[in-house]
């Protein structure tokens, strides 16, 4: 267990856990970003989008920004980006008549097609010289720290 700094100790922010893991999420996002965008012209969000409604049969922009912890906004504009595209389509949703699934076209399904595996391909690359070991234990923390923080949003 990482020791707690003392609370008169000053703020060293390479130090600081927060701002450790926001680097290193940002680093590897936009790694992944321009590659995306190279190859497909999306934006993160739109891929993310992406990825998330082809996991689905169909998706509310709320459950979305809930699954991705992306805001209102940005769903919405990657939303409207991928509609205009043709690359996602709205149905009406029998369970809310105030918002709408999302769905891939068969544009979009082949697209996803092509996104998927070059993302695990990244994945990967990125993480090909760590043990299997080492990523478990590391997806374990992650997990663990995700609950904490939901626990005290809950507060």
């Amino acid at each position: 267990m990482i020791p707690l700094r003392m609370t008169t100790s000053p703020l060293i922010l390479d130090d600081f856990l927060p701002f450790r893991l926001s680097f290193t999420s940002n680093l590897v996002s936009n790694s992944i970003a321009r590659t995306y965008a190279a190859l497909f012209g999306l934006t993160i969000a739109e891929w993310r989008l992406i990825a998330v409604i082809g996991e689905s049969d169909g998706i509310t922009q709320a459950v979305i920004g809930s699954r991705t912890r992306m805001d209102k906004v940005t769903v919405s504009r990657a939303t409207i980006a991928l509609v205009e595209r043709g690359l996602l389509s709205r149905a009406y949703n029998p369970g809310d008549g105030r918002s709408q699934l999302l769905q891939l076209t068969v544009t979009g399904r082949d697209l996803y097609a092509q996104v998927a595996p070059k993302a695990l391909e990244l994945e990967r690359r990125i993480f090909a010289q760590l043990e299997a070991a080492e990523i478990d234990r590391f997806v374990t923390t992650l997990r663990r720290i995700d609950a904490i923080v939901l626990e005290m949003e809950g507060d």
